[in-house]
């Protein structure tokens, strides 16, 4: 369910995480970063993801405002998601994230 105006933390880094905390939602910005993705698309690129957790992760994300779910009305039905531009936002939260992981796994070895 997605989190209301009212439910928002008063703090800036967790309101961030109440909307991205999640890991699958992370990789779907992630995959959706570069353009925009079928929900089988982004399934497989994502990986071990269930059918419904995805489900449920995308219709949060979109209720967020941070993705756009396009229905085409076709046979069989295509759907698309694609992300806002609030979602797009994020591309320095998550470009940072790469900086920092890959630093860690360099220290690592």
């Amino acid at each position: 369910m997605a989190i209301t105006a009212k439910e928002l933390p008063a703090c800036p880094v967790e309101t961030t995480l109440a909307l991205i905390g999640d890991k699958w939602k992370v990789l779907i910005l992630r995959d959706l970063l570069p353009g925009t993705k079928r929900f089988g698309e982004l399934r497989t690129s994502i990986g071990t993801v269930s059918q419904k957790v995805l489900t449920t992760q995308l219709r949060q994300m979109e209720q967020s405002g941070l993705i756009i779910r396009t229905v085409y009305a076709e046979v069989p039905p295509r759907v698309e998601y694609t992300l806002t531009e609030l979602g797009y936002s994020l591309k320095p939260v998550l470009d940072a994230m790469v900086t920092w992981g890959t630093e860690y796994k360099a220290k690592q070895v």
